[in-house]
């Protein structure tokens, strides 16, 4: 499956009744709802003991990636736009891949 495949297979289960900007608040919404919860397990891995529950994280995931896709639907863009524009500015931050001192001095 391609990432716009999953997009649009993804927004069949929007709902149908809300407007485009209440597409666009949930989705924002629930981005940080969902990445909270992902955080959540880590934080508990880290500092509680517990085991890193890797099927619970990739299910929050899993749920990122449909409000990422709600998101970017409200926006009339596609996954792929994102993510090629994404890889473009990364390119120009970082040419020859990650380095900490360019990471530090950078230019927004």
């Amino acid at each position: 499956m391609t990432i716009n495949e999953y997009q649009k297979l993804a927004m069949t289960t929007l709902n149908p009744e809300l407007s485009k900007k209440d597409v666009l608040i949930n989705g924002v919404m629930g981005l940080c709802g969902e990445s909270g919860e992902a955080i959540d397990i880590v934080k508990k891995w880290l500092a509680q003991g517990h085991e890193l529950d890797r099927e619970k994280l990739a299910k929050e995931l899993g749920d990122i990636c449909w409000y990422l896709a709600e998101t970017a639907t409200a926006l009339d863009l596609s996954l792929e736009e994102i993510m090629a524009a994404n890889i473009e500015k990364l390119k120009q931050r970082y040419p020859e891949g990650f380095d900490a001192r360019r990471s530090i001095h950078r230019a927004e």
